[in-house]
């Protein structure tokens, strides 16, 4: 099986695509990193994940078990593509993944949270606006990158 040990380095980004899907890349590395016992600090079907599970509607622990079986990202993209009950077009697909690029707090209290994560991570950038630049600009400090 493919293994992932994001004690070393981070997942791939939330902007990496597989099959037009933001998000499904680092997912796979999470879960494959969760199925080894070297996820870190990294949490597998955290609230973000859950945003992909829900849009494709498919079921996070069947996921998490085809993964366990040792299939490749394209495996794991046809598989979840079968297995999906909303069975998105291209079109859906593009457009959620632009929407999730995009998506940033949308209440205060949300956007108070976002804020503290965002000055323990790099408080002198001013382009952080949207969680992917969140989650970018925190793996790469999390491994000792200067934001």
């Amino acid at each position: 099986m493919m293994q992932t040990d994001l004690t070393q380095r981070p997942p791939r980004g939330p902007r990496v695509r597989l099959g037009g899907f933001v998000l499904l890349p680092r997912i796979l590395d999470k879960c494959r990193a969760t199925v080894a016992g070297k996820n870190g600090e990294y949490n597998f079907n955290c609230p973000l994940d859950q945003r992909f599970f829900e849009f494709v509607q498919v079921d996070a622990e069947a996921f998490k078990n085809e993964v366990k079986s040792g299939k490749g990202d394209w495996e794991m993209l046809e598989w979840v593509l079968a297995n999906s009950k909303r069975k998105p077009a291209i079109t859906d697909i593009v457009l959620w993944s632009k929407l999730q690029a995009r998506r940033a707090p949308s209440d205060p209290e949300t956007r108070e949270y976002f804020n503290e994560l965002h000055k323990k991570a790099a408080p002198h950038r001013a382009d952080i606006s949207a969680w992917f630049d969140l989650l970018d600009v925190d793996d790469y400090v999390s491994f000792g990158g200067k934001a």
